[in-house]
């Protein structure tokens, strides 16, 4: 079992936004330092397998942040914590998350990765379509476009910079005071382009997706990954299509036979049909049916997305709408 925190406090979210909300218990306060400021431990905001998440406020500023502790247990879990931290330094982005600062703390023989990150207190992309589902509601088509918008720039920076996110879902888009989306858990973020030579290779990339891609917006190709390949980038494509599905119609397309406990790997081999509905324009619809292509060369690139989308923005106020 993992070491006890090192100051008394109540429980915690894989993600820095992931509670907020909830009436959460406030915690027998104690106070940390890292990178030579001190910060006040106030409540913790969730928890996953390997980490915790604590909000905490600086003493010096007087701001909230979110403290994301990574368990590490072996040097293994100590490079891809550290791994982590080096891909959030590649980014300063308005739609990717921030690194505030970070440092390693011993815990007798194990380690903690403390990864200082800033507080949002509107939480997820997914607590927002949660509770619209709750209330019988859906995201509206001028909702969902800004902020596929956001994502997609988001997902083109790290593109461009030769990196693939690997896990993009809603609980890992948190959403600002200005509702734009900020992506976050870099923690799956690798090479885009990835050329597999031979059944070992590909085996090791198909145990690395089990791990590390979150099953219901997984690619179909991490599923089964071919001796003689080359997986790139489009695997956030396919997961893109699934998140905008999940803000059309309150759930991912798989969601549910994951939870019935139905093959995913299998279901994602056949194209999906997108369920009509009144709510949403045809180009939408086109749109989400592009990104879910089976075949991964026939997804659209980021860039493509984007220039999508633009079409499909309102036109500012006092202008002639084109319909497309």
């Amino acid at each position: 079992p993992p070491p006890p925190p090192p100051h008394p406090q109540p429980p915690p979210a894989p993600g820095p936004g992931r509670a907020m909300g909830h009436a959460l218990c406030a915690c027998a306060r104690g106070s940390l330092s890292i990178e030579g400021q001190r910060y006040l431990l106030l409540q913790r905001l969730g928890e996953g397998g390997f980490s915790y998440v604590d909000l905490v406020e600086g003493l010096q500023d007087g701001r909230f942040y979110a403290l994301k502790r990574i368990l590490c247990h072996d040097k293994e879990d100590c490079r891809e914590a550290l791994h982590e931290v080096e891909m959030h330094g590649l980014f300063e982005h308005p739609n990717i998350l921030r690194l505030q600062a970070h440092c390693m703390v011993e815990k007798g023989p194990k380690h903690e990765a403390w990864l200082l990150l800033p507080f949002l207190r509107r939480g997820t992309l997914w607590s927002e379509v949660e509770a619209l589902r709750d209330k019988g509601a859906f995201l509206a088509e001028e909702r969902i476009v800004p902020l596929l918008l956001g994502i997609c720039r988001g997902l083109q920076a790290i593109h461009a910079k030769g990196y693939a996110h690997r896990d993009l879902k809603p609980t890992n888009v948190l959403l600002d005071d200005e509702e734009q989306p900020v992506l976050m858990d870099l923690g799956s973020m690798n090479q885009a382009r990835i050329e597999v030579k031979g059944s070992r290779e590909a085996m090791a990339l198909q145990d690395w997706a089990a791990q590390r891609c979150t099953i219901s917006y997984r690619a179909p190709e991490l599923f089964t990954v071919e001796s003689h390949c080359v997986i790139d980038e489009r695997t956030d494509i396919w997961s893109l299509g699934c998140v905008l599905y999940c803000m059309m119609f309150g759930e991912g397309p798989y969601d549910l036979i994951f939870q019935k406990g139905d093959s995913v790997a299998l279901a994602v081999q056949n194209q999906l049909r997108v369920p009509p509905s009144a709510r949403y324009s045809a180009a939408l619809e086109r749109l989400l049916s592009s990104m879910m292509a089976v075949n991964p060369q026939e997804r659209p690139h980021v860039s493509h997305i984007l220039d999508q989308l633009e079409g499909l923005q309102p036109a500012p106020s006092g202008q002639d709408t084109t319909q497309i």
